[in-house]
C-alpha cells in the first residue's frame, strides 16, 4: 500500500483538521519549531503503535482527543476474513470518495492512559438496516436476513460477507455518506487485523540522538533491516508458531484428559490458551570499529555518514530485488553534520530510494543547502501562523521566491549558461551520459560536475534550479534548449525551437533525432539497469511504455497488463517509475561503445561540445 495523505487533528501545533499530501519523495521545509518533525512523529505513532499523551494535545484548542489519519492507495484487492470466504474493501464500502483506504486512529487524552480507537473513514451506506452490518455477529446477520424477508435457500448462512451482500441488495437503493466505521469488533475488526500486516513498514531516523551504546543513529537502520526481514519471512514464522501452538495444545489436552479421569469437575473448568503471540524482534546487531570501539563514540558526522550509506545501500538493494513490502523512510534533517559533497550524495541516495516501487521517503529540513537540491514538486512548506498553530501547503511556483528568501537560497553567480530540458529525468540522463563521455572527449562538458551550467527542467525542478532560472533570467545569459521529438509532426516544441534559434544572444536549441532521450539507450544497458528485463529499442518506439510493460510482466503480480492499461493513474505511475529507472540506472550502464551503436552520428557528443564552448 502507498501512503497518499497524512491527516492531523488537535495534535501538537496542528489544531485544525490538516490534510498533508505525500508523494514518493516528500520534503517538509520550514524554520525551526514550525511543525515539521511533528508530522514524522505522528506517523511513528500511527505505524508503530505509539501512544500519545496529554502533552500532545494542541494547547490552542479546548479539545481533549487527538486524531492521526493515513490514507492509502494500491489497497489489497481481496480480504480473507475466514477460511471459506473472502471479500473486498469496495464490496464492504470501506473506501473513501477517491477509492482509497483512509484509516483514522483516535485517542482520548483526558484519560490517564489514552485508549486507541481505530476507524475507517469511508463512503458507507446509511440505510437503517445496512449501516451496521460489519459490526454484527453471524446470528445477528441471519436475524436481519429474516427480518427483511430475504430468501435463504440460495444463501450460505455461515458466510457473513454473503449475508451482508444480500442485505445490502435488499435495502437498495443505498444511501451513501462519508462516515467513521469502527474497526474494533466482529468482521470490522477482522478487516483491520488483515490490513495491519500489510501497512508499509515505517522507520523514523531522528537527528537529535543521545550518544549511548546501541545509539539509534546506527541501531535504527539495523533495527529496520530486522523488521523488514521478519516481515518477509512472516509466512515461515507463522508455520513455526502454528506448529508450536499445535504441539503445546496437544500436550495440554492430553493432560486435561488424564485429569478428567481423576477430577472431572476441575478438568471441565480448565482450557489451554496462549497468553500472547510470540515476539520475534529479539535480534540485536551493532557496529564496532577498531579495538571494538562502538560507533557511537565517534563524531556525529561519522554516525550520520553510516546512516547516509544505509540509504545508499537500501536504494541499491531495492533496485536489485523485487519488493513485495512497502516501506517508508522518514529522516529528520538528513544534512546534519555533513559536508556539502555528502549532502549531495545523500539527496541522490534518497531520490534513488524513492524511485523504487513500494518505497517512499520523507525528510525535514530548514537549511538552504539541502532544500536547494530537492525537486520543487516534492516540497511542502511548513509555517507557524500568528496564532501559534502550524500550516502545511504544497510549494507552488508562486511561493518559491518567498521560500527561497526565507531559507536563504541564493543564485549561483558562477553560472554562465542555462540548459533547458523537458523534465528531471532528462537531467539524470544528461548528467550520467556526459560524465561517461568526458574521459573520451576532453572538449565535452561534464554536466554532473560543471558549476558554470545550470540545468533547468521546464516541467518543474529543484528549488535551486528554479532560483537559478528566476534570478538569472535578466542577466542576459545564453540558453540551450533540448527538446524531444516525440511522435508528432511537426514536433511538439517546433515553435519554441524556431524562436530560440532566431535569437542573437548566443542561445540555441535542438530537437532529438530519435523519439526521446530514452531511445538513445542501448538494449544491454537497459537490461542491466532493469535487473535483467529485456526491452528491444528503436529510434521511434515508446520505450518507457514498453519497458513498463516488460517490468510489470516480469514481476510476480497477478494483475494483467491489460487491466493496467484501463487504469490511467496506475499506468502513469508504472511509466513514471520506469522512466526514472531508465534515466538513472540504465543510463549509468551506458558505455562509449554502447552509445556509439545507438548514436553513430555523435549527436549527444556534439551538443555537449557546443555547450562546453559557451563557457569561459
Amino acid at each position: 500500500m502507498k501512503l497518499t495523505t497524512v491527516s492531523l487533528w488537535n495534535f501538537r501545533g496542528y489544531a485544525k483538521e490538516t490534510h498533508i499530501a505525500v508523494d514518493d519523495l516528500t520534503a517538509f521545509i520550514g524554520r525551526n519549531d514550525a511543525g515539521k518533525s511533528t508530522i514524522l512523529e505522528a506517523l511513528e505513532i500511527f505505524f508503530n503503535d505509539g501512544k500519545p499523551d496529554r502533552s500532545d494535545v494542541c494547547v490552542h484548542s479546548g479539545e481533549t482527543s487527538i486524531r492521526i489519519g493515513c490514507t492509502f492507495a494500491n489497497v489489497p484487492d481481496e480480504i480473507v476474513l475466514d477460511a471459506v470466504a473472502s471479500t473486498t474493501l469496495s464490496a464492504e464500502y470501506l473506501l473513501n470518495e477517491k477509492r482509497e483506504l483512509e484509516i483514522i486512529k483516535e485517542w482520548d487524552c483526558s484519560l490517564k492512559t489514552p485508549k486507541e480507537s481505530v476507524f475507517a473513514l469511508a463512503q458507507h451506506p446509511t440505510n437503517p438496516d445496512s449501516a451496521d452490518l460489519l459490526l454484527l455477529k453471524n446470528g445477528d446477520l441471519k436475524a436481519r436476513v429474516r427480518k427483511l424477508g430475504i430468501d435463504e435457500s440460495e444463501l450460505n448462512l455461515t458466510v457473513n460477507a454473503a449475508l451482508r451482500s444480500a442485505i445490502r441488495h435488499a435495502c437498495a437503493p443505498l444511501h451513501i455518506e462519508q462516515k467513521l466505521i469502527p474497526l474494533d469488533k466482529e468482521d470490522a475488526k477482522r478487516v483491520w487485523d488483515h490490513l495491519r500486516p500489510r501497512l508499509p513498514l515505517y522507520a523514523l531516523f531522528r537527528s537529535d540522538r543521545p550518544s549511548q551504546d546501541g545509539d539509534d543513529e546506527v541501531q535504527s537502520p539495523l533495527k529496520f533491516a530486522i523488521a523488514q526481514a521478519l516481515k518477509e519471512v512472516g509466512g515461515e514464522l507463522k508455520k513455526v508458531e502454528d506448529a508450536v501452538r499445535s504441539h503445546v495444545e496437544d500436550v495440554a489436552n492430553r493432560t486435561l484428559a488424564k485429569l478428567n479421569e481423576m477430577d472431572a469437575r476441575l478438568a471441565s473448568e480448565l482450557k489451554p490458551f496462549f497468553r500472547s503471540d510470540p515476539k520475534w524482534d529479539v535480534f540485536k546487531f551493532g557496529l564496532v570499529g577498531d579495538h571494538d570501539i562502538t560507533i557511537n563514540k565517534r563524531g556525529s558526522g561519522v554516525r550520520r555518514l553510516v546512516l547516509l550509506n544505509f540509504f545508499r545501500a537500501e536504494a541499491e538493494r531495492r533496485q536489485a530485488h523485487a519488493q513485495n513490502l512497502s516501506a517508508i523512510y522518514a529522516v529528520e534533517e538528513p544534512e546534519t553534520s555533513q559536508h556539502p559533497d555528502n549532502q549531495r550524495l545523500l539527496v541522490n541516495a534518497l531520490k534513488e530510494l524513492a524511485g523504487n516501487e513500494g518505497t517512499q521517503v520523507l525528510v525535514t529540513s530548514h537549511t538552504p543547502g539541502l532544500a536547494g537540491l530537492l525537486p520543487s514538486d516534492s516540497l511542502r512548506v511548513v509555517l507557524k501562523q500568528p496564532d501559534g498553530t502550524a500550516y502545511v501547503s504544497r510549494c507552488e511556483d508562486s511561493n518559491l521566491a518567498s521560500l527561497a528568501n526565507e531559507l536563504g537560497v541564493l543564485p549561483d553567480r558562477r553560472v554562465q549558461a542555462l540548459v533547458f530540458v523537458e523534465g528531471t529525468n532528462d537531467i539524470e540522463f544528461l548528467e550520467r551520459i556526459s560524465a561517461m563521455l568526458k574521459p573520451h572527449f576532453a572538449d565535452v562538458v561534464d554536466l554532473s560536475r560543471e558549476v558554470r551550467v545550470a540545468l533547468v527542467p521546464l516541467g518543474g525542478g529543484s528549488l535551486k534550479q528554479w532560483v537559478a532560472k528566476r534570478y538569472l533570467k535578466n542577466l542576459g545569459l545564453p540558453e540551450v534548449h533540448i527538446y524531444d521529438r516525440d511522435d508528432l509532426n511537426p514536433p511538439k516544441y517546433q515553435a519554441e525551437f524556431d524562436a530560440v534559434n532566431a535569437r542573437t544572444d548566443g542561445s540555441w536549441a535542438v530537437i532529438t533525432s530519435k523519439r526521446e532521450l530514452e531511445n538513445y539507450l542501448h538494449r544491454e544497458a537497459i537490461a542491466e539497469g532493469l535487473a535483467g528485463v529485456v526491452v528491444e529499442t528503436s529510434d521511434t518506439c515508446d520505450l518507457p511504455l514498453m519497458a513498463a510493460k516488460a517490468v510489470h510482466e516480469a514481476s510476480s503480480g497477478s494483475v494483467l497488463w491489460s487491466d493496467i492499461l484501463e487504469d490511467p493513474k496506475k499506468l502513469a505511475d508504472k511509466v513514471n517509475r520506469v522512466k526514472k529507472r531508465l534515466n538513472r540506472d540504465a543510463a549509468a550502464k551506458m558505455t562509449f561503445v554502447r552509445l556509439g551503436e545507438r548514436d553513430p552520428q555523435l549527436e549527444i557528443v556534439k551538443w555537449l561540445q557546443r555547450i562546453n564552448k559557451m563557457l569561459v
